[in-house]
């Protein structure tokens, strides 16, 4: 690696260059300030940051011997509570507060819908992600198995009857006509500001005609009728000479819905970004998105594609004048958490950087494009969503870690904004104090009940064999962290100015039981939720137009509020008497998943995959659901439940199950042909056996390490 060596760094001339002649040309910075405030900034933060690392391992360290001193006495939570305070884990509450934040984005304070995540490293991923604004419910529907029978790619009539049936259900309820279903609508009129339409010649009309916001053509013959529920767009196309249009009665030729009002770019959980030339590549397309020239090029079905972001969409009023709605979603960027370091960079003691800050410097340095074409944030900010952090004193860090960024590159103090992951236990139960050190820029809060599975176990590794993984979705914590979420969110304030959010559905293909099962996230108070595909998205849309979540949030803020010491109901078995076939089945499906997503994230550099569980379930995987499956693993060879030798034999056996699940790609490396030299197994068997020492479970360390290791041989 070429460096470069600037103001007492040792920079990867790779992020350099990409910096200097990239990321720069354009805005107001001066390449050589940027360094001098860069430097000194990294150099006066990176000790507090690694301070809050090494206080992370003390804290567990305590609680470790607190357990294992009360092993063998009954437990009695007041006296943990009690312990957890005298720590600084469990920290008091102030007076209450609402948040402050000002310049936030409707899509953030105003509409309730899905969220989109995509890994940042791929450029069409990204692009078909920021383009999910809006998504063809037609499609949605014909293609998964929300209508049943038959998935056909190729035409089927009987099949698109169903889909218009179902479309036609929907606008009934979210659209209701005076008087008649729109099943019966034969032709659609503007008449007065009015929408007009007819079956048989009479006349009907909307309940409710406020709903009706514009359209394309002409009024006597529109192509297109734009209405609104829940402040999300619907628009109706038509058109009689396409397949569809040519059997409806109305000649609808599809209906576009508002889907991904938000889409978290990330450079975390779903990328495998490891030294310069990745991190390089992961700012790049940041950067064409805040420019809004990012393109992808691809073959698909023998024909060359280029993608590039959507337009904005215009229309006509219905008062006549030009209409202009957002044609991507609003982009959010999530960086890396406080833990991780990157070779890209060396401080002047020889230490890597660490990678937050610097995911923030040049994450923002790449937003002021936007701040001067608003093709993302119409109000000037930068949103970015800092997952991973462990109670106030980390989120203050974030937020002097902001303020600082804002300084040196001239900005508006509070331009960036932040989403805080609620995914680690220590932050979840001082959630209130976390929020009040960011109270001027947070807009987003989200239980990730995936990671905050992985942190639940590892703090209380010392207490006990966990619970089956299956079962914590039915526990007392986690039903009460859903909770205490919500609760705490609207207490300060959140409704109408924030997001509360919910987390992923993480099986694409099953989007039927999703229909059935995600309707709950809005009926949580959660004004979004996150989704896999554009697909989910689309269809996930629905569930906000069935309900209104401002309405809700209202109702919930009368509820009695949810009590901090259930969350800290310990998931343990107090008296495990499992069969060893249960035991070895539950080990199989944890050792599938982790050899699944860890061969492609260690062999090929893929942070996120749909991978096939023990059921032939494709799963999307992240390092979020690795982390829950190791740290199960470990917790139940640290306490006896299992044998090393037994859980090895499983690995194995469940390696030559994932080669065979993998055997049409052509990039795979059979990891069964060779365990003593496969750089993945070992990796996927040193995230179970090395599990209890890793910092708070995180599989970032073991994974980076053996990704550095595969890249050298190749």
């Amino acid at each position: 690696m070429n460096i470069i060596e600037k103001n007492g760094l040792k920079i990867s001339s790779t992020l350099y260059e990409f910096i200097n002649n990239e990321a720069i040309p354009g805005t107001k910075v001066k390449p050589d300030e940027f360094w001098d405030k860069f430097s000194k900034i990294v150099h006066e933060l990176a000790p507090e940051n690694k301070n809050l690392i090494e206080k992370r391992e003390i804290i567990q360290k305590k609680i470790d011997e607190w357990h294992i001193s009360n092993r063998e006495t009954e437990f009695k939570k007041v006296e943990y509570i009690n312990f957890l305070k005298s720590i600084g884990y469990l920290i008091e509450e102030k007076d209450d507060f609402k948040i402050e934040t000002t310049d936030v984005d409707n899509e953030i304070s105003s509409i309730a819908g899905p969220q989109l995540v995509v890994p940042v490293d791929n450029a069409r991923y990204a692009l078909n992600a920021a383009n999910a604004r809006w998504g063809s419910l037609y499609d949605a529907l014909y293609g998964t198995d929300v209508v049943s029978g038959n998935i056909d790619k190729n035409w089927d009539k009987e099949r698109a009857i169903k889909v218009i049936g179902f479309v036609r259900n929907f606008l009934d309820e979210s659209f209701p006509l005076l008087t008649i279903s729109w099943e019966k609508i034969s032709k659609i009129t503007i008449e007065e500001e009015k929408l007009v339409l007819f079956s048989n010649s009479q006349k009907y009309y909307l309940k409710n005609n406020s709903q009706f916001i514009g359209f394309t053509g002409s009024k006597d013959a529109p192509k297109s009728i734009l209405i609104k529920n829940n402040n999300l767009h619907v628009d109706i196309l038509i058109n009689s000479q396409t397949p569809v249009g040519k059997i409806d009665n109305a000649s609808i030729s599809d209906v576009i819905v508002e889907s991904a009002l938000s889409t978290i770019v990330d450079n975390e959980d779903s990328v495998a970004a490891v030294d310069a030339k990745d991190k390089v590549k992961c700012y790049r397309n940041w950067l064409g998105l805040m420019k809004g020239d990012l393109s992808s090029t691809f073959i698909k079905n023998g024909k060359e594609i280029t993608r590039k972001l959507n337009p904005d969409r215009i229309y006509t009023s219905k008062t006549g004048e030009k209409l202009i709605l957002h044609g991507r979603a609003l982009l959010l960027n999530r960086n890396v958490g406080h833990l991780m370091t990157n070779p890209s960079i060396i401080l002047k003691d020889g230490c890597e950087i660490p990678e937050g800050i610097m995911d923030t410097f040049v994450s923002t340095l790449c937003a002021l494009h936007d701040f001067k074409n608003k093709n993302n944030s119409r109000t000037g900010s930068v949103y970015i969503v800092k997952p991973k952090m462990h109670g106030p004193e980390e989120v203050a860090f974030t937020n002097n870690l902001f303020e600082k960024v804002e300084i040196a590159l001239g900005i508006k103090k509070y331009s960036i904004k932040v989403g805080i992951m609620d995914e680690e236990r220590r932050t979840t139960v001082n959630l209130k104090e976390c929020i009040r050190q960011v109270k001027n820029r947070i807009v987003f809060i989200n239980t990730g009940f995936l990671d905050r599975t992985g942190d639940e176990m590892h703090t209380s590794f010392e207490a006990g064999p966990m619970i089956f993984k299956g079962d914590m979705k039915k526990s007392t914590w986690l039903n009460t962290y859903e909770n205490w979420n919500v609760d705490i969110g609207l207490s300060c304030g959140f409704s109408g100015k924030a997001q509360i959010g919910k987390g992923m559905w993480a099986m694409p293909d099953q989007m039927a039981n999703m229909m059935e099962q995600k309707v709950g996230h809005p009926k949580s108070g959660a004004n979004c939720a996150w989704v896999p595909s554009p697909t989910a998205a689309t269809l996930h849309s629905l569930h906000y137009h069935k309900i209104n979540v401002f309405d809700v949030q209202k109702k919930i803020k009368l509820r009695n509020k949810a009590k901090v010491e259930n969350i800290l109901e310990i998931p343990k078995a107090d008296r495990p008497n499992w069969s060893m076939e249960d035991i070895n089945r539950e080990i199989e499906n944890n050792a599938q998943g982790i050899l699944g997503y860890v061969v492609r994230w260690v062999d090929q550099g893929v942070g996120c995959s749909k991978v096939l569980d023990i059921n032939n379930i494709g799963l999307m995987e992240d390092r979020a659901t690795l982390r829950i499956s190791s740290q199960h693993i470990a917790n139940w060879l640290h306490h006896g439940i299992c044998t090393k030798e037994q859980v090895m034999k499983i690995f194995k056996k469940m390696a030559k199950t994932v080669d065979e699940q993998n055997k049409s790609d052509s990039n795979y490396k059979k990891m069964s042909e060779n365990f003593e030299n496969s750089v993945a197994f070992s990796a996927a068997c040193d995230l179970v056996f090395k599990g209890r020492v890793q910092p708070s479970g995180y599989t970032e360390p073991l994974l980076h390490k053996k990704r550095l290791e595969k890249k050298a041989l190749i």
